[in-house]
Formats: C-alpha cells, structure tokens, sequence
C-alpha cells in the first residue's frame, strides 16, 4: 500500500529543474515560496550528493529525482544512497527512476521494461519502500507498472489528454506527477518562439516521446519544424502573474478557437480529476521564475 502522506506531502506544485541550473541557495527560496517539492532532473549522479545538498540547505521542503537512470547507477549503490539520505532527512525524499532514452544509451538500450522490473526487484531486495519511489514512465504498461510497485507516476512532455488516459490506468490512490512548462507570456506568438525551442531539442528527436505524441493523435507533420502550433500549444501552457491566459489565434491554427487549456493541476475537470501533483517547469528569455504569491495557493508570480 501506498502512504498517502508521501502523496500529500509533495503539496499541489513542485519545481522542476536539472540539477545544473539549481543550487541549495535556490532550493532553500523555493521552500520560502511555498513549493511542495523540488524534482531534480538532468540524471543527477547515484551517489546522491547533489540531493543532499538541497535537503541540508532547507528542512521541510520534499525533494525528487526525476531521473536516476538506470543505465547509469546500479541499483544497490543508489539504495544505499536513499538509506543515507533517509536517515538524515526522514521522509524527504523520493527516489524517480527511469530508462531514459536510446539515443543517449546506445547499445545498452535493451529491453527495457525487463530492465526495469529487475532494478525494482533489486530495491525490493535493498528495502526501499514502494511508496518512496516513483516510475518515469509513459505508455501503459509502464504506466501499470509504476501503480503496481512504486507510489505511482511522473510522466514527462505530456497533455492533458495523456493525464486523462494515464490516470483510469494507474486508479486512484496512486501518484500522477505530471511536467507542465509555463511561458509567463500572455501572447500566443511570442509564447510559443519561447517555448517551441525547448521541446523541439532534444525531446522531438527522442523515439519514447515522438512514439507517446503519435499515440495521442500528433501527426509526423506536429512533430516536423520544431512542433506545430497545436503540439506547443499542448504541452506549454502560458499566462501573467494574474492568471490571465492567452489565447491561441483561431486564424493561426487554421479551425475554430477551442477553449484554452490551463495546466494539468488546473486544468479542465476531466484534467483535473487526474493529477495529485504538478512539476512546473518554467521557461523564459529573461532571468525568471515562479513563485507562490503569498496567501493565494498555487498562484503563479514571477521573480525578477
């Protein structure tokens, strides 16, 4: 069984960041603000030092790997690294593996699935609790596993319609994490000449993504060009401090205006029904981030 306290503790939003651009001190004013966790991505090392830092530099704020690869870090080594941390931050940490990508492993890229559920027998073996980790994962059957041996899910470059799907195959009760960017632009042009970059390298050039977006219904034409309209519009969301969205242009996409989509946390009811927690991964040409406003939950404001 899943502790649900693990699931409330992570909070409504988290922050997601690779381990190179976040520093204890940074760490430490996310807790400030307000956020639920910090999801460390970038393959942080398995010697979790890094991790480390982060939880001395603040105390109550949970933080997240997302991922350690399993290519990279035998399990045992990595397990003995969650006890370590355990038993200096009780509580504080939850451990997200996954497979990565072929195109970074190379030959050592087999079998994945299989290769998963070994690792995960192997932290069995090593007592880390099922509800201290969590499962990358995207397709079904990755997705059943993650509800089946670890807290649940933390899906990344993902839709609404994907944490729909992802939520009646996992059930209830299990952990749904999903990454949602955020463009704090209110213009839908300017919005996406921000936002488009970021998906289009690496992530369109990465089969496990491109074949998860095909299977939503994106054609090889969304996934040409650096991503249409339609596919950015999908998986960055955009807006000010004050909550005011922009809206896509009708004419630009060429069919009638459908109604904007918010993030996964605050999305549409059939979005929302599906998600316990959200990975808010912000993106800008200036030097900005998001912060809580104090007194308004989950409000988004930017820091200059």
């Amino acid at each position: 069984m899943v502790d649900v306290r693990v699931i409330d503790g992570l909070g409504t939003y988290g922050v997601f960041r690779r381990f190179g651009a976040l520093t204890p001190a940074f760490a430490a004013e996310l807790e400030r603000l307000g956020y639920g966790a910090i999801w460390v991505g970038g393959s942080p090392a398995g010697d979790l030092r890094v991790i480390e830092d982060y939880l001395d530099a603040t105390t109550t704020i949970m933080v997240a790997t997302g991922i350690v690869n399993i290519w990279k870090d035998a399990p045992e080594p990595v397990a003995a690294s969650f006890h370590r941390i355990e038993r200096r931050h009780p509580g504080r940490f939850l451990l997200g593996i996954g497979v990565g990508h072929p195109e970074a492993t190379g030959a050592r890229y087999s079998r994945p699935y299989e290769a998963m559920v070994a690792y995960l027998d192997a932290l069995d073996e090593a007592h880390v609790p099922l509800d201290r980790r969590v499962l990358a994962a995207l397709g079904p059957r990755v997705l059943k596993l993650a509800a089946d041996r670890t807290a649940g899910a933390h899906p990344y470059l993902v839709t609404p319609a994907h944490t729909r799907r992802a939520r009646e195959i996992v059930g209830p009760g299990v952990l749904l994490a999903p990454e949602q960017r955020v463009v704090m632009a209110t213009d839908p042009e300017e919005a996406r000449a921000i936002g488009r970059p970021t998906v289009e390298k690496p992530y369109l050039g990465l089969s496990n993504y491109t074949r998860n977006l095909r299977s939503l219904g994106f054609t090889d034409e969304d996934l040409a060009g650096g991503g249409s309209d339609r596919l950015i519009d999908e998986l960055v969301v955009y807006g000010d401090r004050n909550g005011h969205r922009g809206r896509p242009d009708p004419a630009h996409r060429g069919r009638r205006e459908p109604r904007r989509r918010q993030p996964h946390h605050r999305a549409r009811r059939g979005c929302s029904r599906g998600v316990r927690h959200a990975r808010v991964r912000t993106i800008q040409l200036s030097r900005q981030t998001f912060a809580k406003d104090a007194g308004n939950r989950g409000k988004i404001s930017p820091i200059n």
